[in-house]
This record gives structure tokens, C-alpha cells and sequence, in this order.
């Protein structure tokens, strides 16, 4: 159930950004869509990794970053527009704005804007929720590690973009609450 709403909500929160961010409602909307498979891979990965209520050993964490490739594989290639931006955000959702990201190491304007922005509503919602290993953080400490993590997880120009929206952002977690 938490892995339902949370995909809904991130798919929302990345239209409320690209919106702000000038693109056009058709792109966004699409992107509403094809936001929610960012972890589609998460199929190929054991439930006893995924539902570890603990730190992952290494070979765990090796098992579960192979997730962003796996989701790419489901999804193929395809000639729909939703299911090529899917497959581009499932595939680099896990980049960093810095390089130290995975599964290909992409950096900066490399990493295709669709996957630059699920990251950061990606981390916010999954920050501010419950998980099985954590307790859900206040909304203010998920914005400021966004904000710590400008230019280096994330995109700056997007992060400067993202607090702004805050209001939509409680907005969409109240109508999609776990």
C-alpha cells in the first residue's frame, strides 16, 4: 500500500515541477504518467532486500542498485511517448547531479531532465514518509537536505524551483495519504 500511494504522489509532484519549470501541460501530464514506473524494477529484487527494516550489507545494496536497469528491461522499447519517458526515468532516476550516481555514473545536464526531476519528488516523498526502516522526517528537514544536496544529488536550478512549491506539494500529499 505504501509503494501504491507513493508512486501516485511522486507522479504528481513531478508535474506540479515541470510546471513551474515552463513546460508545456502535455509534457507534464505525461510525465505524471510514466513517473510512477520509476520503480517498476523493484520486481526483480527480493522482498528480503526490499522489506529489509534495516541497513543494507553490501551485497544487498549491490543487489537493489541493479533495480533502475531491470525497470528499464521491463518497460523495452516501445513507440509510446509515456513509455519511452518511463523507461528514461526508470533508467537514470538513481543519477546524481555530481556523477555519483547509478547505474551509469551520468552528471549534470546528462542525466535526461524527466529523471532529474522524479529524483527530487522521488527523495522528498520518500523522505517524508514512513518506511520499513525509518520514521517519516518533518516535511522542513527533507526541503533542507534537498537543499544541502543542490549540485550534488540534485539539480540546483530544479532545488531552487522545488521549496517554492511547498503548497501543492501538501496539497497532493493530503489527497493521495497513505
Amino acid at each position: 500500500d505504501d509503494t501504491g500511494v507513493h508512486i501516485v504522489r511522486v507522479g504528481f509532484m513531478a508535474e506540479a515541477l515541470a510546471l513551474h519549470l515552463g513546460h508545456s501541460r502535455e509534457w507534464a501530464a505525461q510525465l505524471r504518467k510514466a513517473a510512477p514506473m520509476h520503480d517498476v524494477g523493484k520486481i526483480g529484487i527480493p522482498d528480503a532486500v526490499l522489506r529489509k527494516p534495516g541497513p543494507q550489507d553490501a551485497a544487498e545494496w549491490d543487489t537493489m542498485r541493479r533495480h533502475p536497469e531491470i525497470g528499464a528491461e521491463i518497460i523495452g522499447e516501445h513507440p509510446s511517448g509515456v513509455l519511452q519517458l518511463a523507461r528514461e526515468i526508470a533508467l537514470a532516476h538513481h543519477e546524481k547531479w555530481d556523477g555519483s550516481g547509478y547505474p551509469r555514473g551520468l552528471a549534470g545536464e546528462a542525466i535526461p531532465l524527466s529523471a532529474r526531476i522524479v529524483a527530487i519528488a522521488d527523495v522528498f516523498d520518500a523522505l517524508t514518509t514512513r518506511r520499513p526502516y525509518k520514521e517519516p522526517w518533518p516535511v522542513q528537514d527533507a526541503l533542507d537536505h534537498i537543499a544541502a544536496q543542490a549540485g550534488k544529488h540534485f539539480d540546483p536550478a530544479l532545488v531552487a524551483l522545488f521549496a517554492p512549491l511547498l503548497p501543492q506539494l501538501l496539497e497532493i500529499r493530503a489527497r493521495w495519504a497513505e
